[in-house]
This record gives C-alpha cells, structure tokens and sequence, in this order.
C-alpha cells in the first residue's frame, strides 16, 4: 500500500505540529532503558512463565540491551516480549536499533531480520503461559536481506485492527513505502502515539503510516486467555514490548516522552 493512499493533506500537517517536539532538549525525554541492566522490564517468552528470561534471551552487553539465543538448541516457536513495567497512552517512543549477526537455528524463514515493537499491549500478567504474541500493535523492524526492497515500519496486528482514511484494516500486516537497511546499521524509529486517536511511525524523520482507533478484534494470536480478548474495545492505552523472534537485535536507545498525562493504570 503506497504511503499516499494511506495520508490525509490535514494528517500530515497535524503530524508536522506534533513532531516538532524533536527539536526538544533530550532531558524532556524518559529513558525506558537505563544502559546498564533491565530494570523495570518484565520478560515473557512463549512456554515460560512471565518474569522467566528463559536462555538468558534478554540481556545487557557493551551497554546495549541485547536478544541473543546464544543459549538455545533451536528457536522452537519461543516467541519473547520484553514488557515495560508501566502502561502509557500519549507518547512518542523513540527506537535506535540494529540486527546483529545470524538468525538462530529453528527460526522461521520470515523471522530472519525480523522484529518489532508492541504498543497498546495487554500486560505481561494476562498472557498465558503458551500464547506466542501479545493482543497489540506492532510497528516492525526488518532489515533487508540483499536480495531487493524489505522496507522497515510496517504496521501489524495481533489480535486487533485499525481505521486508516476511514476504512476498517483487518489485515494482519499492512506494507509501507519504508526504508530498507541491508546490513547492522543503526535505525531511528519513532512511534507517535496518542491514544487511540491517532497514532504513526516515523523512520529516520519520514512519516511511513498514520492510523486511529485500534481496537481488540481478528486473530494471529494463540493460546490466549478469552477475557483478555473482548473483540471491539478501544485500545487507548497498553504496555510496551521488544520483541524476540529468532534474529539477535540490540538496542542503544529507548526513550520515550511524554505528550500529556500518563495513564499508570493496569490493564
């Protein structure tokens, strides 16, 4: 889907408006990741118990937090989140990642450079044992494989759906115009978020997709808890998650700011 099917002119210039908030000191910003441990993150990885950081899959190195399976015998559908303690609703997340090294063995072929940030998730508390993703949005990272386009900031949907120009999307992964990054350069994403109002991905300052009133519906996800999924309701507000998905990825910066009141309630 081109990016011009997907903007409004009066989109574009609200975005314009809210972005300006780049040029702001970086004191203004909250570091969701200190540099240094993972304090205040909650691991989940499918199969596991919430908190159990099977394979060491999470971790800090050099000062950046890692996903490595230097640890695992084969990928095996483990599927891992690594939630954020506090749930947000208005906010721009800023992203700096790279893919690193090899997909480990047993990971599925399009799990190769392939990863991604959930927003508007459920708790890492409500997932079941075994249920492989979070009821989110996912703004996603992939980085290209040499063999042509893979643009990066894709918008997919486990268990949920979004309106884009006014038209209910239930497709599971909706395609951007993105940038690609064939090798393990840095990459800048932003995630505009203002409840379910309206929300965006931005790439290296280029706006890729704008979208507004997420709501819990569809499938892709597994093994999930029914009174987790109430199909219809609003998502306005959820947590924050990297995730794994069998290609190791670091991340140098994780920051977020605020764009007015934080809801701290638990879903």
């Amino acid at each position: 889907m081109k990016r011009a099917t997907l903007f409004l002119c009066l989109g574009m210039l609200w975005l314009s408006g809210m972005l300006s908030c780049r040029s702001a000191q970086e004191d203004e910003w909250i570091p969701l990741f200190n540099g240094k441990d993972l304090e205040g993150w909650i691991p989940k990885i499918t199969g596991y118990p919430t908190g159990e950081n099977y394979g060491n899959t999470f971790r800090v190195e050099d000062g950046l937090l890692t996903v490595s399976y230097d640890d695992y015998y084969s990928f095996s559908n483990r599927f891992g989140h690594l939630f954020y303690e506090t749930p947000f609703s208005h906010y721009l997340l800023r992203i700096e990642y790279r893919f690193k090294g090899e997909q480990a063995t047993g990971g599925a072929l399009w799990g190769k450079k392939n990863s991604g940030v959930m927003i508007h998730s459920q708790s890492p508390e409500s997932m079941e044992e075994q249920q492989d993703f979070p009821i989110s949005l996912e703004a996603q990272f992939l980085g290209g494989l040499n063999e042509g386009p893979r643009g990066t900031g894709n918008l997919c949907t486990p268990g949920s759906h979004v309106v884009i120009n006014g038209e209910l999307i239930e497709t599971h992964c909706i395609e951007v115009d993105g940038p690609t990054f064939h090798g393990e350069e840095w990459v800048t994403m932003d995630i505009l978020v203002m409840g379910d109002e309206k929300l965006a991905h931005i790439v290296d300052g280029d706006t890729l997709i704008q979208y507004s009133q997420p709501s819990i519906g569809g499938g892709v996800v597994s093994n999930f808890n029914p009174i987790a999924k109430p199909d219809g309701q609003p998502l306005k507000e959820g947590y924050i998650a990297l995730q794994s998905e069998s290609h190791p990825i670091q991340f140098r910066k994780v920051m977020l700011k605020p764009l007015k009141k934080m809801n701290s309630s638990k879903n």
